[in-house]
């Protein structure tokens, strides 16, 4: 009987070594505590390790649940291989992102509720089948468990910009957000009208993720004292923003002095080159009338000094006549001519003699 105990004995404790070596093969990496804003979603990181190799999924059932509530109730599991064991209040509201073969037990939950705090704890069944009678090894990480910080208003999105932009050059501002929800990534607007933008996914560890939305412009004087409002949206419909004043650093424009300079220059230049151009036009046309003119006294000049000239123009312009003597036969034939007393006796009118020779 002695010896009988002994290994009754012996083989409880090699049990209950050998349970505990099992469980000790069988690790589950949960993050402790997460944001999770309201009527959006969270998407909880999870994974879980163990001795055994491959294990095909046919073998593996997955499920989260309340802690220190009692296993297998519908009204424990907010999630479940088996969708008639989830809690009515969350179906269709919770699933499994990573693939229970390759260790990933991530959890989504969608539409937060303000109550779905937790804490949440993962729990996984492993199926045997011995002699064609299947078993069932549970293994609960109770010691893995997460805690949800409810959020009712979402997170304000992070401004970096430099503190003066200057006229006429690049500018870039940064606008970014912390999330829960890497499935539904929040989306970043700018009040600016830019096609520049660039966007930027941040894995920031232990469930948060950032997004980032690069703004490169370029400003101009009228944009100096402009609000510049980022504003995130969120799953669900919640909004939040952040703005900033812009300060624009003006570049020196003398234009207002040079512009009226070289203006004022042109018209001068312009007009002088206009008064020269008709002072010449108006002397050359006084030394043409000048030149005129002289010829003009010259040639009456040397007319007054010949008055041969004149008699002799004046008188080829009069027309010699001949002078007419009487017919011997209208003269009467009588010789009661009267002479002339003042011409001599010895005057011979030799053209008389040619015309009247028969006399």
């Amino acid at each position: 009987m002695g010896k009988q105990k002994i290994m009754m004995e012996f083989c409880l404790l090699f049990a209950a070594i050998c349970s505990s070596v099992s469980s000790d093969e069988w690790k589950a990496n949960v993050v402790k505590s997460i944001d999770a804003l309201v009527t959006s979603c969270v998407v909880v990181p999870c994974s879980f390790s163990h001795t055994g190799g491959n294990l095909p999924m046919s073998r593996l059932r997955a499920m989260w649940e309340y802690k220190d509530k009692t296993p297998d109730t519908k009204g424990n599991n907010i999630f479940h291989s088996d969708a008639t064991l989830i809690k009515d209040n969350f179906k269709d509201r919770t699933k499994m992102l990573g693939e229970l073969g390759q260790n990933n037990c991530t959890l989504e939950i969608t539409e937060v509720k303000d109550h779905d705090n937790g804490p949440f704890c993962f729990r996984v069944e492993l199926v045997r089948t011995e002699n064609n009678d299947p078993t069932k090894d549970m293994f609960s990480f109770v010691d893995n468990c997460v805690e949800l910080n409810m959020l009712t208003q979402p997170p304000k999105p992070a401004v970096i910009q430099p503190k003066t932009a200057t006229q006429g050059e690049p500018y870039t501002v940064i606008c970014s957000v912390i999330h829960t929800c890497p499935t539904h990534v929040p989306k970043l607007t700018w009040n600016l009208d830019s096609t520049n933008i660039i966007v930027h996914h941040k894995d920031i560890k232990h469930g948060n993720r950032e997004i980032q939305s690069i703004l490169t412009f370029t400003p101009e004087e009228k944009d100096d004292n402009r609000e510049i409002t980022c504003t995130a949206e969120f799953n669900g419909g919640l909004k939040s923003s952040e703005t900033f004043t812009l300060h624009v650093k003006r570049v020196e424009n003398y234009n207002h002095i040079i512009i009226p300079s070289v203006v004022g220059i042109g018209t001068t230049v312009a007009f002088v080159l206009v008064c020269i151009f008709m002072t010449k036009k108006y002397r050359k046309r006084i030394e043409e009338l000048q030149s005129r003119d002289g010829s003009m006294w010259n040639r009456l000049s040397r007319m007054s000094r010949s008055p041969n000239n004149v008699n002799s123009k004046s008188c080829d312009n009069q027309k010699v006549t001949k002078p007419r003597f009487p017919s011997p036969k209208s003269q009467p034939k009588s010789y009661n001519y009267k002479e002339d007393p003042d011409e001599g006796d010895d005057y011979i009118n030799t053209a008389d003699l040619n015309m009247y020779g028969n006399i």
